[in-house]
C-alpha cells in the first residue's frame, strides 16, 4: 500500500473548524483539495501531518497558530484618515477592501475599526493567531 511521501501529489477531503468548533472551510460537496505534500502551497502544520498516510486513512490534526496563518501582527493594522476613502466605499467593521501599496501590489484587508476621523485597517489573514483542527481523510495518492 502506497504511503504519502513528500514530493508526492495528493487529494484530501478535509474541515478546518476553530475551538469553539465554528467550521471555516470545508472540502464538503467540492472536490478534494489537491496538493503537492512539502511545496508550502498549504499552511505547514497541516501539511507535516499528511507523510504517512494510506488511502483510505483519516485522522484530527491540531494546528497551532504559528504552524497556521501566524500571530496576529499589529502593524498590519493601519488608521487612516476616513477623508481618504473615497465616499462611494463602505466602511462598516468586518468590510473586505483591497489596498495598493506604492509598488502595485494589490493586498486584501479588513475594516476593523471606524470613527468620525479614522478607519482602521486591518491586513491580517482573518484566521491569523487562531490555532485550528483539521479532520481529514486521504482520497487519492499519486507518487512523485
Amino acid at each position: 500500500m502506497t504511503t504519502a511521501k513528500q514530493g508526492d501529489t495528493v487529494r484530501i477531503h478535509y474541515k478546518g473548524t476553530l475551538d469553539d468548533g465554528t467550521v471555516f472551510d470545508t472540502s464538503e460537496g467540492r472536490d478534494p483539495l489537491e496538493f503537492e505534500v512539502g511545496s508550502g502551497t498549504i499552511i505547514p502544520g497541516l501539511d507535516a501531518a499528511i507523510p504517512g498516510m494510506t488511502v483510505g486513512d483519516a485522522k484530527t490534526v491540531n494546528v497551532p497558530a504559528d504552524q497556521a496563518y501566524g500571530p496576529v501582527n499589529d502593524q498590519a493594522r493601519q488608521a487612516i484618515p476616513r477623508t481618504d476613502i473615497p465616499a462611494d466605499i463602505p466602511v462598516e467593521v468586518g468590510t473586505q477592501l483591497q489596498m495598493q501599496t506604492p509598488q502595485g501590489q494589490v493586498v486584501p484587508v479588513t475594516v476593523a475599526d471606524v470613527s468620525e476621523k479614522e478607519v482602521t485597517l486591518d491586513a491580517n489573514h482573518p484566521l491569523a493567531g487562531k490555532d485550528l483542527t483539521f479532520a481529514i481523510q486521504m482520497v487519492e495518492i499519486k507518487a512523485a
